[in-house]
């Protein structure tokens, strides 16, 4: 996976914030690719579980040094990191327990906010912006004039997000620049990475199907309707690329203008 290549799970920013430092309980310790939801968290303490479980009895958090199994939960809405597209859900689910806006940059005062917006220092949001639902923006970033960002989505430190983006259920990891004529949805964008403009990522099949990716030559069933692309660090896509859902572009590639992207890309793989 392009991303997790670079990016250790356990490190991974959800909402901005490392996955290792999301809140937990006094003493307990946690398998570190693990997301607990803050509804487990709180059925834990209430039930007096010592262990919380997934759906395959593999102990996802436990008080103190060892999982005990006497004293078990499962969990109604953590589950274990193993591919990209769930960081996608863990972003999601984090997300949906937003309730109050923490806003620390500007908001032109002919933005749109509908949700709630946790905006880092030095960012600012432009004339025309439209923000719905929970979306997290770090430090320094330039959002819009005239974009669109919608659904769970968080994005990085010096971030552009520029005229007529539209960016859906998406992480955007720090410096990457989305500036002209795009759509990003349900993907993930690394760091340093520059979109072309008019680049459009597909997310959805025309029969509503499962979106199936390829994992170590095998393909494996998303569980996900909704799955646009995995993009690496520094990738570069040139003017009017168009990605199909639930293709993967490794670190350091680049397309051409107008190239539609078909396959997974590696740097093996690019055309001279």
């Amino acid at each position: 996976m392009p991303i997790l290549a670079t990016h250790p799970i356990e490190t991974f920013p959800i909402g901005n914030r490392p996955l290792d430092q999301h809140v937990s309980l006094p003493d307990w310790r946690k398998h570190p690719h693990a997301w607990i939801s803050e509804v487990d968290w709180i059925a834990a303490e209430e039930s007096g579980s010592l262990t919380i479980l997934n759906d395959h009895g593999i102990p996802l958090a436990w008080f103190g040094d060892q999982p005990d199994l006497t004293r078990t939960m499962t969990a109604f809405h953590s589950f274990l990191i193993v591919h990209s597209w769930d960081l996608l859900l863990a972003n999601e689910e984090f997300l949906s327990h937003f309730s109050q806006s923490n806003i620390e940059g500007e908001v032109h005062p002919q933005a749109v906010i509908d949700g709630n917006l946790e905006l880092g220092h030095g960012s600012r949001i432009l004339l025309g912006v439209v923000i719905e639902g929970n979306v997290v923006i770090g430090k320094y970033c330039k959002i819009g004039p005239n974009c669109y960002i919608r659904g769970a989505t968080s994005i990085g430190d010096h971030c552009i997000i520029g005229n007529a983006v539209e960016i859906k259920n998406s992480l955007i990891l720090s410096h990457t620049a989305i500036s002209h004529l795009s759509f990003v949805g349900d993907s993930i964008v690394g760091k340093k990475v520059n979109l072309g403009a008019g680049t459009i990522t597909s997310n959805y099949r025309h029969d509503g199907a499962h979106h199936r990716t390829m994992v170590e030559g095998q393909l494996i069933d998303t569980g996900r309707v909704k799955f646009g692309t995995i993009i690496g660090d520094h990738v570069h896509t040139g003017i009017n690329t168009s990605i199909y859902p639930g293709r993967k572009i490794a670190a350091h590639c680049t397309t051409r203008p107008g190239q539609i992207v078909q396959h997974d890309l590696k740097l093996e793989n690019l055309a001279d």
